[in-house]
């Protein structure tokens, strides 16, 4: 009983471990809250100005042409980039993923990635 228990035990914590892990792994990538891995507080207050001032070329220079987004983000639909962005932080997750649909963003071979992980609304965002 003893060592079923443990295993059992064991068994729980081992999948909660990985569970977490997958989370906060790309958790960053679609969560204006979670730190990325390259996270520094004076990129993201940066990068939040330039979302507040809908100001597309301090936004590209902080970006730095990394990941899709830059490729796919341009002065003519930053102020809707901008605004997808804005509503994930007041939690609005539909809202701002409809947006980034309608850029091109947060699609994997022409479908939806699981939900909001791993979408890339701020991929590059905080290397």
């Amino acid at each position: 009983m003893k060592k079923t228990t443990l295993g059992l035990g064991a068994l729980a914590l081992t999948l909660g471990v990985m569970g977490m892990s997958a989370g906060v792994a790309s958790a960053y990538q679609g969560d204006p809250n979670t730190k990325g891995p390259n996270y520094s507080l004076e990129r993201h207050e940066a990068m939040e100005k330039a979302f507040e001032n809908k100001d597309y070329s301090a936004w590209k220079d902080l970006m730095q042409g990394r990941g899709r987004v830059s490729q796919v983000v341009t002065p003519e639909n930053f102020s809707k980039f901008a605004e997808a962005h804005e509503l994930m932080e007041q939690g609005k997750v539909a809202e701002a993923q409809k947006i980034r649909q309608e850029l091109g963003l947060g699609l994997h071979n022409g479908s939806l990635k699981g939900g909001m992980n791993g979408t890339g609304m701020h991929r590059g965002m905080n290397r």
